[in-house]
């Protein structure tokens, strides 16, 4: 009984490392790679959360992280809008397009006394490139301390136009 029992849980541990490998997306496969001349990214921003039984709104302050992933390309930034809750426009950070350079990153900070975007704000950044290049990797990150209370997280940017 004990040597099936030892074979049993041999079997398993065999299955398991081999859906693992062969499973995986990162070892077992390869994803294709997707480039792209241009897109418009839609990034969940949150000045403020609510927290406790009496959901007190808890401020946060954010960061548009626009990380250009190419090593050799640079991309530009046509558009960065920042927008409310209600979906009216807060702030147009462009006054005319921008160059990010290869592997370079740019920002924009919602500071935590800036509640003008409320929980539902949003930014929508377009981008373009003259030849197919990685789209870059643009998230929010928001965070906030009080009382010794802290928080922080990430939203990832969502393609809601391509532009092949």
């Amino acid at each position: 009984m004990q040597k099936n029992r030892c074979r049993s849980n041999l079997t398993f541990i065999l299955a398991l490392i081999l859906s693992t490998v062969f499973l995986s997306p990162t070892i077992g496969s390869a994803e294709e790679i997707r480039l792209s001349t241009g897109q418009t990214i839609y990034v969940p921003i949150y000045s403020h959360i609510y927290s406790g039984v009496k959901a007190r709104p808890f401020d946060l302050a954010a960061t548009l992280s626009i990380r250009n992933t190419n090593l050799k390309s640079s991309i530009e930034l046509i558009s960065v809008k920042y927008f409310d809750s209600e979906g009216k426009l807060v702030k147009d950070y462009l006054e005319k397009p921008i160059v990010i350079d290869a592997i370079a990153t740019t920002r924009y900070i919602i500071t935590e006394d800036d509640r003008a975007g409320g929980s539902g704000a949003n930014f929508i950044v377009i981008w373009k490139s003259e030849q197919p290049v990685n789209p870059p990797v643009i998230e929010g990150v928001m965070i906030g301390t009080h009382s010794g209370q802290g928080i922080s997280f990430v939203s990832r940017g969502q393609v809601i136009k391509e532009d092949r």
